[in-house]
């Protein structure tokens, strides 16, 4: 027997696995972690990449930086106070400066939860507005090629200098996140967001696509025309250290970014396997089960159909989504929830089972969370308590033939698996 440990919310899952069988150990890579994060993130900032430099903004009076929610890592050392160094040298005095919380349709944070993303002397000496998809003023900027409508926070919209801050990694529909996604996503209107996730069953619409994922390529057009000038990129490792660092014009870190991101995170492999154990890779990615998917997503992509993906995520504030919630209630089957899509139907919240379902029609899957039991059962998943995770993983390598294929994802949100014969 062989013992894995996998990270679980805050803490960590430990269980062995029979050795008995063929065991894969997917891992993102490890190389380039900076040795001084706060130097190198100063030095991006200061020698911006692509057609845009800071003289640019000289006259300008107003900065509006959009930065992620509390479902998103907060990096190590957190490249936003250079950055607000950085416009301090430039002249601008904090009164000047407005920090805007990408929700996305997510539960806006509430007041005494922004210390979980920023430390108590920012929220006291800059503006923090927390977005709420349904209740922010919103300013019309049109329609996308792809004629989504262009709805973004208005008090954003009207800063002379707007500034996109996120981690740039892989995302199971958008391909990459990142980059402008942070405004262009997560300070947008309930129908900008639902227009573009709408496209999310397009055979482009996967992680690790970027040129031609209309999704993702809807969201650059959403940023240009929401004015965004800059993008603060970054990419962690699991421990939310900063291997790399790029600030500039958006499609510029993007371009710069998305190589390295396969490098370190983009697993090819030659057979599906029987049975796939991934984590989304602790907290905040397994926050609840909104965001723990992802994590399903790339491990499903590499389980053979009739196989086994044991998810393990906390998802301690449960769903994550009320709507999703009232939906599931009322689905009788994945089955059905595929095909009240596939008729046109669409809703953000929602679709999350339809994503799941997607998977779950042709695998089993087994989601180990602190969640009820019964909570799960309603989620259309088979339930499974932290404590029982070896008996569990005990009883399924049982069922399997002895040639069996075992793969453990520690990080699979991250990791941006794929089989070397897909299409």
């Amino acid at each position: 027997m062989t013992a894995y440990t996998l990270p679980y919310g805050h803490g960590q899952i430990v269980f062995e696995v029979p050795d008995s069988h063929k065991i894969d150990l997917l891992l993102p890579g490890t190389e380039g972690l900076q040795p001084q994060p706060d130097a190198a993130v100063a030095e991006a900032i200061a020698h911006p990449i692509g057609n845009l430099d800071w003289p640019a903004f000289k006259d300008a009076h107003t900065v509006g930086i959009a930065i992620n929610d509390k479902t998103r890592p907060v990096p190590k050392p957190n490249p936003l106070y250079p950055l607000l160094d950085h416009l301090g040298m430039l002249g601008f005095e904090p009164e000047q400066i407005t920090l805007f919380v990408g929700s996305g349709t997510h539960a806006p944070m509430a007041a005494d939860e922004l210390e979980r993303i920023l430390d108590r002397d920012i929220l006291e000496r800059y503006a923090v507005v927390v977005h709420d998809s349904d209740q922010s003023p919103l300013v019309d900027l049109g329609k996308t090629n792809y004629q989504t409508p262009i709805h973004i926070n208005a008090d954003f919209f009207h800063c002379d200098v707007k500034i996109s801050v996120g981690n740039i990694e892989p995302h199971h529909f958008m391909g990459y996140s990142g980059g402008v996604k942070t405004a262009a996503i997560g300070l947008a209107g309930r129908d900008t967001i639902a227009a573009n996730h709408a496209r999310l069953t397009h055979p482009q619409a996967r992680s690790g696509v970027y040129h031609i994922n209309p999704l993702r390529q809807d969201v650059e057009e959403i940023g240009r025309k929401a004015g965004v000038q800059f993008s603060l990129g970054t990419v962690l490792d699991e421990e939310k250290h900063i291997f790399h660092v790029w600030f500039g014009e958006p499609g510029a870190v993007m371009r710069a970014a998305i190589p390295v991101v396969r490098r370190l995170f983009g697993v090819s492999l030659p057979a599906p396997y029987d049975l796939v154990i991934a984590s989304p890779g602790g907290a905040p990615k397994d926050v609840n089960l909104y965001q723990s998917q992802k994590g399903l997503t790339h491990a499903a992509r590499i389980t053979r159909d009739g196989g086994w993906v044991v998810l393990l995520a906390a998802c301690p504030e449960g769903a994550g989504s009320g709507a999703y919630e009232a939906y599931i209630a009322e689905a009788k089957s994945h089955q059905a929830i595929i095909k009240h899509f596939r008729s046109g139907y669409f809703e953000v919240g929602p679709h999350k089972a339809m994503l799941i379902a997607r998977d779950a029609v042709r695998l089993n899957i087994v989601l180990v969370s602190d969640q009820d039991p019964q909570i799960v059962k309603r989620w259309k998943l088979t339930p499974s308590k932290p404590d029982l995770t070896g008996e569990l993983i005990h009883w399924i390598v049982n069922q399997l033939p002895e040639d069996a294929r075992i793969a453990i994802l520690p990080a699979a949100t991250r990791t941006m698996t794929e089989l070397k014969n897909e299409p």
